[in-house]
């Protein structure tokens, strides 16, 4: 029999993803499941077999016997703590966006992979949707040239599901982030497609919409972030939890063409997302105004394994990866250098616009001199972690929500606030 990676998830509501796939899969078995939050570690129990454990405290579900790697799909703030605590006791991780809150973290989590040797993968599943992916093949192989620009979009209506995400807590990191902070979903596939790294980075902030208050968060609801690569190429990217309408959308423009995956519009009633298509205007030649446009819809060899997860089949291919890279065959990981070329611009670009949008050195966290100059630097928008070096929610100050307007919404969305 194959040898399979056991694992366990940690966080039953983002985790469910991951629970799936172990069921079914050749190269990883679910043998443990750990929430502090015991209705939905409940619900997860009903779903699985006997033989998976269930627990409320991390550190017993750290010593579960044979456990080879973690899961983490808890709190997006709080993923580097326990991911320098489960590679100390000596597990495997693959964490959930994002890797860090604040360069301090950064650091202690690079040196914690760096000492330990274990397997750290960051699970950027929109690095592998259909269309992303395939515009990083196609430069690769040479096809669309060098790489000269990219666009990425993350444009999420999140006000008919804040509630359910938030669990009506006014604390919730989702109500404390900064517009720039989840960034990942628009810049990492663009970092994964170029292979390059960033080297300055500058900051746009949205307003402070009525929808935001509505939802009862703090931040603009949106932002937008410019980025210069290592090779001069620019990327933009824009993302937000309140703006009008949903965009799931990349460009990228290299040397000999341009490849861009569907609108989401334009393939609304079709039965598939934008990121499934894609878009290729390229005739190999540089210098050469080509018109040729063909479109298709890409299919990775385990495309029909992935096409019924989440995240474009992204969530397939994360978990894949990882157990395959464990394992110690050919693998597709996004490793800590990578998730810091996707996330540290997200970080710096908050810096920029609190600083009146100068534009910022980001530093390459491989160099450890480089990280000497931020290793005590705990600047972010989250208290717990903050320390003295707290920054606001909203660049021009925190917004106050009257209560009527939380009440109204938890009402809206099932009339209850989860309990503890």
């Amino acid at each position: 029999m194959e040898k399979k990676v056991k694992i366990g998830v940690f966080g039953a509501a983002r985790g469910k993803s991951m629970i799936r796939y172990c069921k079914d899969s050749p190269n990883a078995e679910l043998v443990a499941i750990c929430d502090w939050y015991e209705p939905q570690l409940n619900k997860r129990r009903r779903e699985v077999d006997d033989s998976v454990t269930c627990y409320t405290n991390f550190d017993e579900f750290l010593k579960h016997e044979g456990m080879d790697a973690v899961v983490l799909s808890n709190y997006a703030n709080e993923h580097a703590p326990f991911a320098i605590k489960a590679m100390k006791a000596g597990k495997h991780v693959i964490s959930e966006v994002l890797p860090f809150c604040n360069m301090k973290q950064g650091i202690e989590l690079i040196e914690a992979i760096e000492e330990t040797g274990m397997i750290y993968a960051y699970a950027e599943n929109y690095c592998y949707m259909p269309a992303p992916h395939e515009m990083r093949k196609l430069f690769r192989d040479g096809t669309l040239g060098e790489f000269e620009y990219g666009e990425g979009e993350y444009m999420h209506d999140c006000e008919s599901i804040w509630t359910s995400l938030t669990l009506g807590r006014e604390e919730h990191w989702r109500n404390q982030m900064s517009a720039t902070f989840y960034c990942t979903h628009s810049i990492g596939p663009l970092i994964h497609i170029s292979g390059m790294r960033p080297v300055k980075v500058c900051g746009f902030e949205g307003t402070y919409s009525p929808k935001m208050a509505r939802m009862g968060a703090y931040a603009g609801h949106m932002a937008m972030i410019v980025i210069t690569l290592e090779n001069g190429a620019i990327l933009k990217s824009i993302h937000g939890v309140g703006p009008t309408r949903d965009s799931i959308w990349y460009s990228c423009y290299g040397s000999k063409g341009r490849a861009e995956s569907a609108r989401e519009d334009a393939v609304a009633g079709s039965g598939i997302q934008g990121v499934e298509r894609i878009y290729v205007n390229a005739d190999g030649v540089e210098g050469d105004n080509g018109t040729k446009v063909k479109t298709y819809l890409p299919k990775d060899l385990h495309a029909e394994k992935a096409v019924n997860f989440s995240h474009g089949g992204g969530d397939f291919f994360t978990m894949y990866h990882f157990c395959e890279k464990i394992l110690g065959r050919e693998a597709e990981i996004i490793d800590i250098y990578e998730a810091c070329d996707m996330f540290l611009p997200g970080l710096l670009a908050y810096e920029s616009i609190l600083k009146g949008g100068v534009t910022m050195d980001v530093p390459d966290f491989r160099d450890k001199a480089q990280r000497e100059l931020w290793r005590n630097n705990t600047a972010c928008t989250f208290p717990e972690f903050a320390g003295d070096m707290l920054q606001p929610i909203y660049s021009k100050g925190n917004p106050v929500v009257p209560q009527e307007l939380r009440d109204a919404q938890i009402e809206a969305q099932g009339g209850r606030k989860y309990k503890y």
